[in-house]
Protein backbone atom coordinates (compact mmCIF):
# COMPACT_ATOMS: atom_id res chain seq x y z
CA UNK A 1 0.00 0.00 0.00
CA UNK A 2 3.02 2.44 0.90
CA UNK A 3 4.36 1.57 -3.00
CA UNK A 4 3.82 5.18 -4.65
CA UNK A 5 4.65 9.04 -4.00
CA UNK A 6 1.83 10.37 -1.93
CA UNK A 7 -0.05 13.34 -2.51
CA UNK A 8 -2.00 15.04 -0.03
CA UNK A 9 -4.31 17.59 0.01
CA UNK A 10 -3.16 21.28 0.73
CA UNK A 11 -4.77 22.64 3.77
CA UNK A 12 -4.87 26.36 2.50
CA UNK A 13 -4.98 29.53 5.05
CA UNK A 14 -6.41 33.18 4.29
CA UNK A 15 -4.14 35.47 6.41
CA UNK A 16 -4.44 39.11 6.59
CA UNK A 17 -1.19 39.30 5.04
CA UNK A 18 -1.75 36.54 2.16
CA UNK A 19 -1.81 37.46 -1.54
CA UNK A 20 -2.51 36.38 -5.51
CA UNK A 21 0.91 33.79 -6.12
CA UNK A 22 -0.31 30.52 -4.13
CA UNK A 23 -3.21 30.56 -6.71
CA UNK A 24 -1.14 32.32 -9.48
CA UNK A 25 2.13 30.97 -9.41
CA UNK A 26 1.14 27.74 -7.56
CA UNK A 27 -1.98 26.69 -9.24
CA UNK A 28 -3.72 26.60 -5.72
CA UNK A 29 -7.25 26.21 -5.66
CA UNK A 30 -9.07 29.10 -3.93
CA UNK A 31 -11.47 32.01 -3.92
CA UNK A 32 -9.76 33.92 -1.12
CA UNK A 33 -8.20 37.30 -2.27
CA UNK A 34 -5.70 37.09 0.95
CA UNK A 35 -4.45 33.56 0.57
CA UNK A 36 -1.17 33.37 2.79
CA UNK A 37 -0.61 29.21 3.18
CA UNK A 38 -0.85 26.16 1.21
CA UNK A 39 0.17 23.60 4.30
CA UNK A 40 1.21 20.50 1.91
CA UNK A 41 1.75 17.99 4.52
CA UNK A 42 0.48 18.50 8.33
CA UNK A 43 0.03 16.44 11.29
CA UNK A 44 -0.97 19.49 13.71
CA UNK A 45 -4.48 18.94 15.63
CA UNK A 46 -7.26 20.68 13.49
CA UNK A 47 -5.02 20.51 10.65
CA UNK A 48 -4.40 17.04 9.72
CA UNK A 49 -3.55 16.18 6.25
CA UNK A 50 -4.97 13.75 3.74
CA UNK A 51 -4.52 11.83 1.26
CA UNK A 52 -5.88 13.02 -2.55
CA UNK A 53 -3.88 10.10 -4.61
CA UNK A 54 -3.75 6.87 -5.13
CA UNK A 55 -5.46 3.41 -3.23
CA UNK A 56 -4.80 5.71 0.28
CA UNK A 57 -6.61 8.41 -0.93
CA UNK A 58 -9.22 9.46 2.00
CA UNK A 59 -6.63 8.67 4.82
CA UNK A 60 -5.37 10.81 6.65
CA UNK A 61 -2.30 11.09 7.92
CA UNK A 62 -2.33 10.19 11.26
CA UNK A 63 -4.24 6.99 9.51
CA UNK A 64 -1.04 5.95 7.63
CA UNK A 65 0.71 6.66 11.13
CA UNK A 66 -1.45 3.93 12.88
CA UNK A 67 -1.26 1.53 10.49
CA UNK A 68 1.95 1.67 8.74
CA UNK A 69 4.19 3.26 11.43
CA UNK A 70 8.04 2.75 10.71
CA UNK A 71 6.96 1.21 7.57
CA UNK A 72 6.24 5.38 6.63
CA UNK A 73 8.03 6.66 9.20
CA UNK A 74 11.46 4.87 9.45
CA UNK A 75 11.99 2.62 12.58
CA UNK A 76 14.61 5.83 14.41
CA UNK A 77 11.94 8.33 13.51
CA UNK A 78 8.85 6.03 14.69
CA UNK A 79 10.77 5.38 18.19
CA UNK A 80 11.51 8.88 18.66
CA UNK A 81 7.94 10.18 17.38
CA UNK A 82 6.06 7.26 17.42
CA UNK A 83 2.47 8.34 15.83
CA UNK A 84 3.04 12.51 15.82
CA UNK A 85 4.54 13.18 11.77
CA UNK A 86 7.53 15.01 12.74
CA UNK A 87 7.72 17.87 10.22
CA UNK A 88 5.16 20.02 8.82
CA UNK A 89 5.64 21.43 5.40
CA UNK A 90 4.40 24.49 3.54
CA UNK A 91 4.53 26.99 0.92
CA UNK A 92 3.83 30.76 1.88
CA UNK A 93 3.00 33.91 -0.04
CA UNK A 94 4.05 37.29 1.66
CA UNK A 95 1.66 39.99 0.08
CA UNK A 96 2.44 42.24 3.20
CA UNK A 97 5.11 41.81 5.69
CA UNK A 98 4.29 39.06 8.30
CA UNK A 99 4.48 39.76 11.84
CA UNK A 100 7.76 40.28 13.68
CA UNK A 101 8.04 37.04 15.72
CA UNK A 102 9.77 34.32 17.17
CA UNK A 103 9.40 30.35 18.29
CA UNK A 104 10.07 29.01 21.58
CA UNK A 105 12.50 25.99 21.89
CA UNK A 106 11.38 22.27 22.61
CA UNK A 107 11.37 22.84 26.41
CA UNK A 108 9.18 25.61 26.67
CA UNK A 109 7.16 24.50 24.13
CA UNK A 110 6.71 21.64 26.01
CA UNK A 111 6.00 22.72 29.48
CA UNK A 112 3.35 25.94 27.94
CA UNK A 113 1.87 24.05 24.61
CA UNK A 114 2.22 20.25 24.74
CA UNK A 115 3.70 21.16 21.76
CA UNK A 116 7.45 20.51 19.96
CA UNK A 117 9.22 23.27 19.49
CA UNK A 118 9.56 25.01 15.75
CA UNK A 119 13.20 25.52 14.50
CA UNK A 120 12.49 25.95 10.30
CA UNK A 121 13.81 27.20 7.23
CA UNK A 122 13.19 29.07 4.40
CA UNK A 123 13.95 28.75 0.58
CA UNK A 124 12.97 31.76 -1.21
CA UNK A 125 10.90 30.78 -4.47
CA UNK A 126 10.25 34.11 -5.82
CA UNK A 127 10.72 37.38 -4.42
CA UNK A 128 9.45 41.18 -5.84
CA UNK A 129 12.10 43.39 -6.55
CA UNK A 130 13.58 45.08 -3.40
CA UNK A 131 11.76 42.33 -1.20
CA UNK A 132 13.64 41.49 1.89
CA UNK A 133 13.04 39.51 5.29
CA UNK A 134 14.18 40.44 8.96
CA UNK A 135 15.94 37.59 10.68
CA UNK A 136 17.51 38.50 13.80
CA UNK A 137 19.07 41.59 15.37
CA UNK A 138 21.40 43.92 14.00
CA UNK A 139 23.56 43.59 16.96
CA UNK A 140 23.03 41.85 20.63
CA UNK A 141 21.07 43.40 22.56
CA UNK A 142 19.90 43.76 26.35
CA UNK A 143 16.35 42.89 27.45
CA UNK A 144 15.79 46.38 28.68
CA UNK A 145 16.59 47.66 25.03
CA UNK A 146 14.34 45.61 23.44
CA UNK A 147 11.67 46.22 26.22
CA UNK A 148 12.44 50.30 25.41
CA UNK A 149 12.47 50.14 22.11
CA UNK A 150 9.20 47.44 21.71
CA UNK A 151 7.08 50.07 24.13
CA UNK A 152 8.04 52.93 21.94
CA UNK A 153 6.77 51.37 19.04
CA UNK A 154 10.94 51.35 17.38
CA UNK A 155 11.59 47.85 17.66
CA UNK A 156 12.27 47.92 14.00
CA UNK A 157 14.98 50.49 14.92
CA UNK A 158 16.92 47.29 16.30
CA UNK A 159 16.01 44.71 13.61
CA UNK A 160 18.52 43.05 10.51
CA UNK A 161 16.51 43.35 7.32
CA UNK A 162 18.14 40.99 4.60
CA UNK A 163 17.37 41.89 0.56
CA UNK A 164 16.47 38.46 -0.85
CA UNK A 165 16.46 36.52 -4.29
CA UNK A 166 15.35 33.18 -5.75
CA UNK A 167 17.52 30.87 -4.43
CA UNK A 168 18.26 32.23 -1.01
CA UNK A 169 17.74 29.84 2.33
CA UNK A 170 17.72 31.19 5.58
CA UNK A 171 17.63 28.65 9.00
CA UNK A 172 15.51 30.21 11.47
CA UNK A 173 16.85 28.70 14.95
CA UNK A 174 14.29 29.09 17.66
CA UNK A 175 14.29 32.21 19.80
CA UNK A 176 15.63 34.37 16.88
CA UNK A 177 13.21 36.91 15.44
CA UNK A 178 12.02 37.20 12.19
CA UNK A 179 9.40 38.35 9.75
CA UNK A 180 9.25 37.44 5.94
CA UNK A 181 8.79 40.36 3.99
CA UNK A 182 6.50 41.80 1.28
CA UNK A 183 6.83 40.43 -1.96
CA UNK A 184 8.28 37.01 -0.72
CA UNK A 185 6.99 33.70 -1.89
CA UNK A 186 8.78 30.68 -0.21
CA UNK A 187 9.04 27.00 0.91
CA UNK A 188 9.13 26.37 4.75
CA UNK A 189 10.27 23.31 6.63
CA UNK A 190 9.61 23.59 9.94
CA UNK A 191 9.27 21.05 13.39
CA UNK A 192 5.60 20.37 13.59
CA UNK A 193 4.42 22.77 15.78
CA UNK A 194 1.81 25.99 15.55
CA UNK A 195 3.52 28.00 18.04
CA UNK A 196 4.38 31.16 17.24
CA UNK A 197 4.94 34.26 19.58
CA UNK A 198 3.88 37.71 17.36
CA UNK A 199 5.69 40.93 19.59
CA UNK A 200 5.52 42.87 16.78
CA UNK A 201 2.68 43.25 14.23
CA UNK A 202 3.15 46.95 12.27
CA UNK A 203 0.12 48.33 13.54
CA UNK A 204 -2.05 47.14 11.46
CA UNK A 205 -5.73 45.75 12.00
CA UNK A 206 -8.18 43.79 10.72
CA UNK A 207 -11.46 44.40 8.45
CA UNK A 208 -13.43 45.34 11.78
CA UNK A 209 -10.38 47.51 13.54
CA UNK A 210 -8.98 44.97 15.66
CA UNK A 211 -5.53 44.25 16.01
CA UNK A 212 -3.92 40.70 16.04
CA UNK A 213 -3.10 39.89 19.43
CA UNK A 214 0.85 40.25 20.71
CA UNK A 215 2.14 38.04 23.10
CA UNK A 216 5.13 40.02 24.70
CA UNK A 217 5.19 37.94 28.19
CA UNK A 218 5.77 34.84 26.51
CA UNK A 219 8.19 36.05 24.42
CA UNK A 220 10.45 37.75 26.73
CA UNK A 221 12.33 34.33 27.65
CA UNK A 222 12.35 32.91 24.83
CA UNK A 223 14.29 35.60 22.66
CA UNK A 224 17.70 35.31 21.51
CA UNK A 225 18.86 38.41 22.35
CA UNK A 226 22.59 38.02 21.02
CA UNK A 227 23.52 38.71 17.57
CA UNK A 228 23.93 35.27 15.35
CA UNK A 229 25.23 35.09 11.83
CA UNK A 230 24.13 31.72 11.73
CA UNK A 231 20.85 32.01 9.00
CA UNK A 232 22.11 32.59 5.74
CA UNK A 233 23.00 29.21 3.89
CA UNK A 234 25.29 28.77 1.57
CA UNK A 235 25.03 25.55 -0.87
CA UNK A 236 25.94 23.86 -3.88
CA UNK A 237 23.52 23.74 -7.19
CA UNK A 238 25.28 20.78 -8.98
CA UNK A 239 22.99 19.59 -11.04
CA UNK A 240 21.55 15.81 -10.99
CA UNK A 241 22.76 15.78 -7.67
CA UNK A 242 21.42 16.29 -3.91
CA UNK A 243 23.06 19.30 -2.38
CA UNK A 244 22.71 19.97 1.26
CA UNK A 245 21.31 23.03 2.21
CA UNK A 246 20.37 22.55 5.90
CA UNK A 247 21.03 19.83 7.96
CA UNK A 248 20.36 19.37 11.93
CA UNK A 249 18.69 17.34 14.44
CA UNK A 250 14.75 17.91 13.37
CA UNK A 251 15.48 17.92 9.07
CA UNK A 252 17.75 17.47 6.46
CA UNK A 253 17.15 19.70 3.01
CA UNK A 254 19.17 18.90 -0.04
CA UNK A 255 18.77 21.30 -3.25
CA UNK A 256 18.18 18.60 -6.47
CA UNK A 257 18.09 20.09 -9.62
CA UNK A 258 17.36 17.65 -12.58
CA UNK A 259 17.83 17.19 -16.01
CA UNK A 260 17.10 14.40 -17.89
CA UNK A 261 17.25 11.03 -15.30
CA UNK A 262 18.17 10.91 -11.76
CA UNK A 263 18.54 7.67 -9.52
CA UNK A 264 18.15 8.78 -5.94
CA UNK A 265 19.24 5.70 -3.69
CA UNK A 266 18.14 6.42 0.11
CA UNK A 267 18.81 2.76 1.64
CA UNK A 268 21.21 4.35 4.16
CA UNK A 269 18.08 6.68 5.09
CA UNK A 270 16.22 5.65 7.77
CA UNK A 271 13.36 7.97 7.28
CA UNK A 272 10.84 8.84 5.14
CA UNK A 273 11.60 11.60 1.77
CA UNK A 274 9.73 14.84 1.03
CA UNK A 275 10.11 16.44 -2.45
CA UNK A 276 9.04 20.05 -2.68
CA UNK A 277 8.88 21.18 -6.37
CA UNK A 278 10.60 24.93 -6.62
CA UNK A 279 10.61 25.07 -10.19
CA UNK A 280 9.67 23.21 -13.39
CA UNK A 281 7.61 19.51 -13.50
CA UNK A 282 9.34 16.18 -12.59
CA UNK A 283 7.93 12.32 -13.04
CA UNK A 284 8.85 10.64 -9.34
CA UNK A 285 8.60 7.16 -9.69
CA UNK A 286 9.17 4.20 -6.98
CA UNK A 287 8.09 0.73 -7.74
CA UNK A 288 7.11 1.08 -11.32
CA UNK A 289 4.45 3.64 -9.46
CA UNK A 290 4.82 7.30 -10.91
CA UNK A 291 3.06 10.64 -10.05
CA UNK A 292 4.33 14.20 -11.74
CA UNK A 293 5.03 16.68 -9.30
CA UNK A 294 5.01 20.46 -10.68
CA UNK A 295 6.20 23.58 -8.84
CA UNK A 296 4.30 24.09 -5.82
CA UNK A 297 3.46 20.27 -5.14
CA UNK A 298 5.15 17.99 -2.89
CA UNK A 299 5.32 14.33 -2.90
CA UNK A 300 5.64 11.96 0.34
CA UNK A 301 8.00 8.87 0.09
CA UNK A 302 7.52 6.78 2.83
CA UNK A 303 10.61 5.01 4.36
CA UNK A 304 10.16 1.32 3.10
CA UNK A 305 11.13 2.93 -0.65
CA UNK A 306 14.67 3.07 -1.11
CA UNK A 307 15.15 3.80 -4.63
CA UNK A 308 13.43 6.82 -6.48
CA UNK A 309 13.76 7.61 -10.10
CA UNK A 310 13.22 11.31 -10.71
CA UNK A 311 12.60 12.01 -14.70
CA UNK A 312 12.60 16.21 -15.94
CA UNK A 313 13.54 18.39 -18.55
CA UNK A 314 14.63 20.96 -15.81
CA UNK A 315 12.93 20.90 -12.59
CA UNK A 316 14.66 22.27 -9.24
CA UNK A 317 13.19 19.89 -5.93
CA UNK A 318 14.07 20.18 -2.23
CA UNK A 319 14.47 16.67 -0.40
CA UNK A 320 13.70 16.56 2.87
CA UNK A 321 14.39 13.60 5.30
CA UNK A 322 14.46 13.37 9.01
CA UNK A 323 17.67 10.81 10.01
Amino acid sequence: MLNYPIRFEPILKQKIWGGRKLKELLQKSSDAEDLGESWEISGVKGDISVVENGSLKGSTLNDLLEAYREQLLGRGNYQKFGAEFPLLIKYIDAKTELSVQLHPHDRIAKERHDSFGKTEMWYIMQADEGAEINVGFKNSISKAEYLEHLNSGKITELLNFEKVRKGDSFFINTGKVHAIGAGVLLAEIQQTSDITYRIYDWDRVDAEGNSRELHTELALDAIDFERKDDFKLEYSTTENRANTIASCEYFTTRFLPVSGKVIQDHSALDSFVIYMCVSGEAEIEINHNSERIAVGQTLLIPAENKKVQITSEGAELLEIFVS
